[in-house]
């Protein structure tokens, strides 16, 4: 099952606005990164929690999608996602933001993994302007957003497919099928 889930969860650029994530289904995927494993167990991070339409319409233009594909606009108008997850962390508490980097991935993973077992969508995004962030969301001085999580219904047709002569990176084709290419196993396994 667990596999299935890999298999399935791939970052979505496209979402279904009538769809409003709730405020509980956000706990319960935070639920699961507070779950996961931290390295000695710190747990530095707190999460912000991004679902009013105000507060979208405030962060959604501070983030950055799809370096990948130059020349295309995603989230396309009207495809936005309806929540939005931030991990933060105290850097007062618990010391420079380098430290935990390795943790930030894993509570992410928790996030979205949960996400796609629960019927939705999300996207890693690290390219956000943290400065705006911090001030349209009202975070305390010490408290620093390190990731952004889009959650949402997905919209889009997304499929994994064989890395061929070196090229990992994503594309579209002329159809807007998400291809994301992946090694073969037999190319990283020695």
């Amino acid at each position: 099952m667990l596999k299935e889930l890999f298999l399935k969860n791939r970052s979505c650029r496209t979402y279904d606005e009538n769809y409003k994530v709730s405020r509980e289904e956000l706990c319960d995927m935070v639920d699961c990164a507070r779950l996961a494993p931290a390295s000695m167990n710190v747990q530095p991070f707190c999460y912000r929690l991004v679902y009013t339409p105000e507060e979208l319409s405030l962060v959604q233009p501070l983030t950055g999608w799809a370096a990948g594909l130059p020349g295309m606009k995603l989230p396309p108008e009207g495809k936005c996602p309806t929540a939005f997850i931030v991990i933060c962390q105290d850097t007062e508490q618990f010391g420079p933001q380098e430290r935990f980097l390795k943790d930030v991935g894993i509570c992410a993973l928790a996030i979205q993994m949960r996400a796609c077992e629960m019927g939705l969508a999300g996207c890693m995004i690290g390219s956000f302007d943290r400065r705006k962030i911090h001030d349209v969301l009202g975070l305390a001085e010490n408290v620093a957003p390190l990731l952004v999580i889009a959650i949402g219904k997905g919209d889009e047709e997304c499929r994994i497919t064989e890395v061929k002569d070196g090229q990992t990176r994503y594309f579209r084709d002329e159809n807007n099928v998400h291809y994301v290419p992946k090694r073969a196993l037999s190319d990283i396994v020695f």
